[in-house]
């Protein structure tokens, strides 16, 4: 079994925002390349996926009816995250301001037990929950979109998923670091599938090559034509079985026909005014993220300013805290009691912050996840859209690690998630992101496991804010976390928030990584020397977002990525 290379264990992603209306005005620029349109932008890591979206849009799609295509599109065209394989989130905020949040992460097969990475000591087998048939979760995103587009949708179902149908069967050109990207995957792809040779090229990819998939393309077309059964049940679903005993895998026919995205009611928190809807568990990111926003709110981070010593130490140790609590206390709502009341109770998590010392680190050995009264425990693609009346959607995505599993779906084109790791495969033993969980997120039948996605919709005084969101494993929160921050406190506008540094600590292991040039000499010496471990490290996520100004709409398009913008 293969040791997967460092630099890809942040879950890639895509990202795209899109806002729109149909009269072209020029931009008026504001700051650091953060043009604001009056009629809406388009924000993306895909180019061509950001095209299909809004030209939805343009036809008369609403935001949903856009997230539909662009979800497809993304599984032709950024493989190593857009995906029909995988699983993910949706928050939703109607013009009105109504919100619903729509789970369709992947579930644990029936087959799956507790110890099924384990050997016969009770060690954690290395890859087994990565590289293996047995990594895979049963997808959830044809059917998230399936039950998004019917419940929301205004255009038919056929006319979103053909787009990303023409772009399977004609091909489109890769860019330089789809190429990289691709011609890196090659040696696990070869590995892991023989006898296939999807996304494989003879010499290796170069710019400007055409990506051609025919047999996704009709893998695609049985969606098109038969909706959620054109995956879930009929060809599709026999491959996918095949796919699973031809590696000794658990996903059954009944698992895919069983399987169903699950509405569940938003998160909703406040941060000096600004009203923060997130998705709730078995994503961690609402929970984490609102937390961390209450354990900093009383102190004077716009005075202190971005990244600061102060700053940075003050959200190190409130990150510290809320990780120590994630490892125990959520999991899968539908299996295990998540106590989010008490997690998000003000008194809580002002008690957690009680014992930090400007005088020096908490060594995380020291910070235990919180004592409830009553308990009884990155890649990634993300994209946001609002339409032309205001309705708007953050969706993140995933297959986990870059191009999930590695392994293909014979004869459908398509890759399998390895969700699997994201359980945990044993108490305190670490998944691929180094997350450590326990009985609230440990392995059961049919049950989903815990996530790191934050999607996220803010209003500010009853109005749509910001749509944000962001692929990377373990970082996601807090890249999240930061972004919003940026704005709110630092007075960044989105493209400088979306562009700066970002820094993280998940308590175990005890160390602050932020990226190179994000701190400078004076701030790094001043936290050594009260005990923080820095670690310097390369990009992390890649945010898009998208801010509602008073003049017009403001895109902050990554450029960690080949993330784009255009505005109309």
């Amino acid at each position: 079994m293969f040791k997967l290379s460092s630099k890809y264990l942040i879950a890639t992603f895509a990202f795209l925002v899109v806002l729109v209306t149909y009269k072209h005005t020029q931009a008026q620029t504001t700051g650091s390349e953060a043009p604001i349109y009056k009629n809406g932008m388009v924000v993306c890591a895909n180019p061509d996926a950001a095209k299909i979206g809004l030209e939805v849009l343009k036809k008369g799609g609403n935001a949903v009816d856009a997230a539909v295509a662009v979800q497809f599109a993304l599984a032709v065209t950024f493989p190593e995250a857009g995906n029909i394989g995988g699983g993910g989130f949706m928050v939703f905020r109607s013009k009105s301001g109504k919100t619903a949040t729509l789970d369709f992460r992947e579930k644990a097969p029936a087959k799956a037990f507790q110890d099924m990475f384990l050997d016969a000591a009770g060690n954690v087998i290395p890859d087994k929950s990565l590289a293996t048939h047995q990594a895979s979760g049963v997808p959830g995103s044809v059917a998230g979109m399936f039950e998004a587009h019917s419940k929301y949708g205004k255009l038919k179902w056929a006319e979103l998923v053909q787009p990303a149908i023409e772009l399977a069967k004609n091909g489109f050109r890769v860019s330089k670091r789809a190429a990289s990207e691709l011609n890196w995957a090659a040696k696990y792809f070869k590995q892991l599938n023989p006898g296939k040779s999807y996304l494989l090229k003879e010499g290796g990819w170069k710019e400007g090559d055409l990506l051609v998939q025919e047999d996704l393309a009709k893998t695609l077309e049985l969606i098109r034509d038969k909706g959620r059964a054109g995956f879930y049940e009929g060809a599709v679903a026999d491959k996918i079985v095949a796919e699973m005993q031809s590696g000794n895998g658990f996903i059954s026919k009944e698992d895919l026909k069983n399987y169903q995205a699950v509405w569940r009611n938003p998160l909703i928190g406040n941060y000096k005014g600004y009203k923060i809807i997130a998705m709730p568990p078995p994503s961690s990111g609402g929970v984490a993220l609102l937390q961390l926003l209450q354990s900093v709110e009383k102190y004077p981070l716009h005075r202190w300013g971005f990244n600061s010593d102060s700053t940075i130490q003050l959200v190190v140790e409130a990150e510290r805290r809320v990780y120590a609590d994630r490892s125990k206390y959520l999991g899968d709502p539908d299996f295990f009691k998540v106590p989010v009341d008490t997690l998000l109770n003000p008194a809580y998590n002002a008690a957690r912050m009680s014992n930090f010392s400007w005088a020096a680190a908490t060594p995380s050995a020291n910070i235990a996840p919180g004592n409830l009264p009553g308990y009884e425990s990155d890649q990634t693609t993300h994209y946001s859209i609002v339409d032309a009346e205001g309705n708007a959607v953050a969706i993140t995505t995933t297959l986990n690690d870059s191009y999930g599993s590695k392994i293909f779906v014979n004869g459908a084109g398509f890759l399998l998630n390895n969700e699997m790791d994201d359980f945990s495969s044993k108490p305190g033993v670490p998944n691929m992101f180094g997350l450590v969980g326990g009985k609230a997120n440990s392995i059961q039948p049919n049950k989903r496991m815990l996530s790191s996605m934050t999607p996220t919709i803010v209003e500010k005084d009853g109005k749509l804010f910001m749509v944000v969101g962001t692929p990377g494993g373990s970082t996601i929160i807090t890249s999240v976390f930061q972004t919003i921050l940026n704005v709110i406190e630092f007075d960044q506008n989105m493209q400088q928030a979306v562009d700066s540094k970002r820094f993280h600590h998940q308590w175990l292991p005890d160390e602050v990584t932020i990226e190179r040039g994000g701190m400078d000499a004076e701030t790094r010496n001043k936290l050594k020397q009260k005990g923080y471990k820095i670690v310097d490290r390369g990009p992390s996520g890649r945010v898009d977002a998208i801010l509602v100004t008073p003049t017009g709409y403001q895109g902050g398009a990554d450029p960690r990525g080949d993330d784009d913008k255009e505005g109309y």
